[in-house]
């Protein structure tokens, strides 16, 4: 019989890892140990572990009897985020490099299987060499355990993916099955196939950083959701978000009381957008100038930067923002932004998160590149995105919606719930000055101050056909109103929707273009 004393010292032993030299390694590098992170992720306390005395199952007792490499290189358990039940998984590198043996897969499917019946948010911290070789296909078997699990609690609980270290091979694939995936800039990298394969394959001779970098995935592949420039930083960026997340698809999101006046006006609005609709201007002062207190939580910032979405509070409730972007490529619409939109407003929509979109785009990135892209399929996600959600939908034109990209951005016809503009807003098949000279074409050749008929047809055609009026009076948009008024509104517009319910199709699911 093993005594109390003997389960103590097996259980300090469990919990140093690798061991000392091993630990002193990690920090050399800059990171922490597992149980390090998790102590500064969870609310001091509150950790309660499960599975510490798990072994390789090369290692179990009774075929080598060993009881070296306690928890198999990941430590799995629950805690608490500003007193909120999370479950957490996170991988040891100062065990056999963190690599994902069997039992390290089985482990933190078993905990998958707990957070998926329990409600709660999953947060998983990555720091691995990719699968055990030495496993095996049991390892890769280990992993689709995984995979399986973050498919099946997709849209059910929120499931974040810290990479802190390594993470590679078929690895790879659970956080980016998962909702939002934070890299640190120094030591964290995802790539299917290391440096040395990719050069014994196609004879690139790339380094660690070149083939999957947290730059690269942050601004080029669009893989990763947050950039931190550090351990801590990243810590924070994830109880961050989490305050904005319902704990499961069945609750609502996490009301905060609000300390901003919900009538407070932003008359700054005016100033900060300018009515010459070719100016650049930053769209995310926008969503700070309305936002609770301008706190603003904007997610892949540096992918597809000339659309804009993440995070707010409207009188203490969490609320999406998609916005277009003037200050990057005037705020088009191309394949990245269609597909970076798309995700989240699906994300939104699966945990009853409100969508406020701020629509200011000529229209869609014109080039052979984009065609031959799939520009079609790409702009075709975020409609089917929009359609389908049925969280309430409120949308405000700033300056102008032109062409199908009018009808992408939550128009009314996509079943926008509560459509707005500015007085100054420009809607219409295309912007007037492209529309002057196709409708005015032979009268402009033929003018004697063709310059001055332009100007009068841009103007007429503006007054005719582009006015938010013209398109109020149809009922597609439903107020126009002073920019001052802004913040007034868009509370007063999710107020009226707070309690919406609409049916849904009795489908298995839709066929989301690809």
């Amino acid at each position: 019989m093993t005594e109390p004393k003997q389960i103590d010292q097996l259980a300090a032993k469990a919990r140093l890892g690798g061991g000392q030299p091993r630990i002193e390694a990690q920090h050399a590098k800059g990171k922490l140990t597992a149980r390090e992170r998790l102590k500064r992720l969870l609310d001091p306390g509150s950790f309660v572990e499960t599975d510490l005395f798990v072994l390789p199952m090369g290692q179990m007792a009774g075929r080598n009897g060993s009881t070296e490499n306690h928890t198999d290189g990941v430590v799995t358990g629950w805690g608490k985020i500003d007193n909120r039940l999370v479950y957490v998984y996170a991988q040891d590198f100062t065990i056999l490099g963190g690599s994902l043996g069997e039992a390290h897969g089985l482990k933190i499917a078993r905990l998958l299987d707990l957070a998926h019946q329990s409600g709660a948010p999953v947060i998983g911290l990555y720091d691995s060499g990719g699968a055990r070789i030495q496993e095996g296909v049991d390892s890769l078997a280990a992993c689709g355990e995984i995979f399986t699990r973050n498919v099946r609690s997709s849209g059910i609980i929120p499931q974040l993916a810290l990479i802190m270290g390594p993470c590679a091979g078929a690895a790879v694939y659970s956080p980016a099955l998962m909702d939002f995936v934070f890299m640190e800039e120094q030591n964290a990298y995802m790539f299917l196939t290391g440096p040395d394969v990719v050069k014994a394959v196609t004879h690139e001779d790339v380094d660690f950083n070149t083939l999957g970098g947290a730059r690269l995935h942050a601004g080029q592949s669009g893989v990763s959701h947050f950039l931190a420039g550090n351990e801590a930083e990243m810590l924070d960026q994830a109880r961050g978000l989490l305050s904005y997340l319902p704990s499961n698809n069945l609750t609502p999101p996490p009301y905060q009381l609000p300390s901003d006046d919900p009538k407070r006006q932003t008359p700054e609005l005016s100033r900060i957008v300018p009515l010459e609709e070719n100016q650049a201007y930053d769209v995310v002062q926008v969503i700070e100038t309305i936002a609770d207190d301008g706190l603003f939580q904007e997610v892949h910032r540096d992918f597809a930067r000339n659309i804009v979405v993440g995070f707010a509070r409207m009188d203490g409730h969490p609320v999406g923002f998609v916005a277009n972007q003037p200050l990057v490529l005037a705020g088009v619409l191309d394949i990245d932004a269609s597909d970076k939109a798309a995700r989240f407003i699906r994300f939104c929509d699966s945990f009853h998160i409100p969508l406020v979109t701020l629509v200011d785009t000529p229209g869609f990135l014109p080039g052979t590149a984009q065609e031959a892209g799939g520009v079609i399929r790409h702009g075709a996600k975020m409609i089917f995105a929009y359609a389908e959600a049925s969280v309430p939908k409120v949308s405000l034109i700033l300056r102008k919606a032109f062409g199908g990209a009018y009808i992408v951005m939550s128009s009314k016809h996509l079943r926008g719930d509560i459509n707005f503009a500015w007085p100054q807003a420009n809607i219409a098949v295309m912007g007037p000055e492209g529309a002057v000279n196709i409708l005015n074409r032979r009268e402009l050749a033929e003018a004697d101050d063709p310059d001055n008929m332009r100007k009068e047809k841009i103007q007429e055609y503006r007054q005719k056909f582009a006015h938010p009026f013209t398109a109020a009076a149809r009922g597609y948009v439903n107020d126009v109103f002073d920019p001052s008024e802004t913040r007034i509104k868009l509370i007063q517009a999710l107020e009226g929707l707070q309690d919406k319910r609409q049916a849904t199709a009795a489908r298995k699911h839709g066929n989301i273009p690809l």
